[in-house]
């Protein structure tokens, strides 16, 4: 299973499609820049992809809607 669920992802994203670009956005942002919202011994994931998932499942990316 992966970290976090699905069913919790899409309490916090309307849909599969704006979570995965999302999720691809954020962690293209931890590699250039190197910055985690939270303390990295936090993250159970050691990939940024997965970083990127926990922090939305935790409610630290807020997602605009034009």
């Amino acid at each position: 299973m992966i970290y976090p669920s699905i069913d919790k992802l899409l309490n916090v994203v309307s849909s599969k499609y704006e979570l995965v670009h999302i999720a691809a956005k954020r962690s293209r942002q931890i590699e250039e820049t190197g910055f985690l919202q939270m303390p990295k011994h936090k993250y159970k994931s050691a990939k940024n992809i997965g970083k990127a998932l926990e922090e939305v499942a935790e409610g630290l990316i807020k997602v605009k809607h034009a």
